[in-house]
Formats: structure tokens, C-alpha cells, sequence
């Protein structure tokens, strides 16, 4: 019964930490995998540089995309930071 009484703080910053820390974490990285998987031909996309694309092609691994006029790269899914909203 003492060795209860001893682990019961434990347990619960270990409780604490998960539903604070861990969970929202897995949720957003859930839905970040979601939507770098549901990127089509003509999304926009921020890098995690910073900088602003257009996918022109979707691989397995990688995006085509096109960062201006005659310039064309291939960009890794894990480089893609967000989905890029026009604020117009």
C-alpha cells in the first residue's frame, strides 16, 4: 500500500504530461501527414524555408514543384510546412 502511495505522484504528472505534451503533438503531426497527403497538381505550399510553391507534379517521396517562371525543383514531403492560403 505504501509503494502506491509513492508511485500515485508519479503516475500522475506521467498522466499530465501525456494529455499536455504527447497527444496534441501526435494529433497535429496526424494531420499534417493527412494534408501533405492529399496535396494535388496546382496546391500552394510554404516550405519549411519559407518559401512559396506550386506542386506541379506528385511523386511517391517527393513534390515537383515550381518556384517562379522556368524554375523547377523537386522537394521532399517532409519539407513541406503547410498548405499555402491566398489572404486576398
Amino acid at each position: 500500500m505504501e509503494i502506491i502511495g509513492q508511485l500515485l505522484p508519479f503516475i500522475f504528472l506521467i498522466a499530465i504530461m501525456y494529455f499536455i505534451i504527447i497527444r496534441p503533438q501526435q494529433q497535429q503531426a496526424k494531420k499534417h501527414k493527412e494534408m501533405v497527403e492529399n496535396l494535388k497538381k496546382g496546391d500552394k505550399i510554404v516550405t519549411s524555408g519559407g518559401l512559396i510553391a506550386e506542386v506541379k507534379k506528385v511523386e511517391e517521396t517527393f513534390f515537383t514543384v515550381t518556384l517562379a517562371d522556368n524554375v523547377t525543383v523537386k522537394l521532399t514531403k517532409d519539407a513541406v510546412a503547410r498548405k499555402y492560403e491566398d489572404e486576398a
